[in-house]
């Protein structure tokens, strides 16, 4: 297994309480049917969720961030040339604001422009 796989299953099996809440409402297709990874490799960086068919992932933040402004902006805009948008939700909004951060990822999702046709689950209406 390469290194980064191997990073990445260790941060799965070491997940924050943030991470495991909303990795539960991300998990299944359960948001407008898109499939989200967790813990995706990609531009050399591991992101916390990941959903390449929106182009979109989403970074949980908490306190040690507000010490690595400059290495979170580097990241988002390696990210960003690799295709991705990143949007960022703190820890404690997770936890305490929990409605309002899926709410906002499935703002983001419909806003989202997808390299690919959305999955079939989100194709409402279409047989």
């Amino acid at each position: 297994m390469d290194r980064p796989r191997y990073n990445a299953r260790v941060l799965r099996n070491n997940a924050t309480d943030a991470e495991r809440a909303l990795w539960k409402a991300l998990r299944g297709r359960q948001i407008e049917g898109f499939r989200f990874r967790r813990q995706m490799p990609i531009a050399g960086y591991i992101a916390d969720f990941a959903c390449p068919d929106a182009g979109l992932v989403i970074e949980l933040d908490g306190g040690q961030h507000f010490e690595n402004v400059e290495y979170d902006e580097k990241r988002t805009g390696l990210l960003a040339a690799a295709g991705y948008r990143v949007v960022r939700y703190w820890n404690h909004d997770v936890m305490h604001r929990f409605d309002e951060v899926v709410a906002d990822v499935c703002r983001q999702l419909r806003t989202a422009t997808p390299s690919q046709p959305p999955p079939f689950a989100a194709r409402k209406g279409e047989e």
